[in-house]
């Protein structure tokens, strides 16, 4: 099944629109997901996280740096998903994108730590 939808949207947009026409479909599902993903609990946390290391934080700041509980419980749900093999494709997404800034924060925490030991 499919829904025609008209919309009438600025020129540049639908110049640009028009560049990826063959590709609408894919191009709303993702602005939709991505909205979507806003109204999550997580990307509230990743945010906040992403805004800490951005602000120069001292190597203590960044020991002490911890993901919510909603935000932990999120991740081991999507990896329970994944495990019993019934995770979706946005699923998926998701969890990679929660790996990926667990990664840097493991990364800044011990590159905080080297810094602390240097420090007589």
């Amino acid at each position: 099944m499919t829904i025609e939808i008209t919309i009438q949207v600025p020129d540049a947009l639908g110049r640009a629109l028009q560049q990826v026409q063959d590709r609408l479909p894919e191009v709303l599902e993702r602005g939709l997901r991505e909205i979507q993903a806003d109204a999550e609990p997580g990307v509230q946390d990743e945010q906040a996280i992403i805004d800490m290391l951005t602000s120069q934080p001292t190597p203590a700041q960044i020991l002490a740096l911890q993901p919510s509980a909603e935000l932990q419980q999120r991740v081991q749900h999507l990896m329970q998903r994944k495990q019993d093999d019934v995770a979706t494709t946005k699923d998926l997404i998701e969890l990679e994108r929660y790996l990926f800034l667990e990664h840097l924060m493991r990364m800044a925490k011990a590159r905080a730590l080297h810094e602390l030991r240097q420090v007589p």
